[in-house]
């Protein structure tokens, strides 16, 4: 299929905690209601707590059967997007392993691909976690767009049916991010299809 300027970008929404009694279902569910009404973009959600993306710690140039068949299911994904984002709270200062092993088992797939954020913790909303991330995805040949979006405190932000309180500044805060996002994924997207990136 020939790609176009106004064809919609593919956008891969990652769920970064696969911890027991997460919260993150109810920040991926208010961040989802956003994307989904945009028509840049199409998407698929990458679960961490799903079974089908938990992939070993021990990294491996020859992995097993059925960690192959995991590997070719989410890395096919990640490929296909032509941008990423990573939900994400913030765990000790820092960002989930799950995270860091979905990053690791994969290489060309995130190369000269946008990524934003949305994070979530305590006092500081999970931007320590952002943070580390961009200098990981920078070591992968990712471009992470400035602009995020944050929840200090975020159990009390959501009503008991995960509806944010006071809407006004997160919902400005989603829609900066996004359009970066799709500021980017165009750009690189139209340059990689002239030249390909040679990283």
């Amino acid at each position: 299929m020939e790609i176009t300027r106004t064809s919609p970008l593919s956008l891969a929404v990652i769920v970064g905690s696969n911890r027991e009694g997460r919260f993150g279902p109810v920040i991926a569910d208010w961040f989802l209601s956003h994307a989904g009404r945009r028509t840049d973009f199409t998407i698929d959600v990458i679960d961490l707590a799903d079974p089908g993306t938990d992939l070993p710690t021990a990294l491996s140039r020859d992995p097993a059967p059925a960690v192959r068949d995991r590997l070719a299911e989410v890395g096919g994904t990640l490929a296909a997007a032509d941008a990423f984002v990573v939900i994400t709270p913030e765990y000790n200062h820092s960002f989930p392993a799950a995270v860091k092993n979905l990053i690791d088992w994969h290489y060309t797939e995130w190369q000269a691909k946008p990524v934003g954020f949305v994070s979530y913790g305590g006092m500081s909303g999970g931007l320590r976690a952002v943070e580390q991330l961009r200098q990981v995805f920078a070591e992968m040949h990712a471009v992470t767009v400035r602009d995020t979006v944050s929840f200090h405190n975020a159990h009390g932000h959501f009503d008991e049916d995960g509806r944010h309180k006071d809407p006004t500044g997160p919902d400005g805060a989603a829609k900066t991010m996004l359009d970066q996002l799709a500021w980017w994924a165009h750009a690189l997207r139209d340059a990689k299809a002239v030249h390909p990136y040679g990283g």
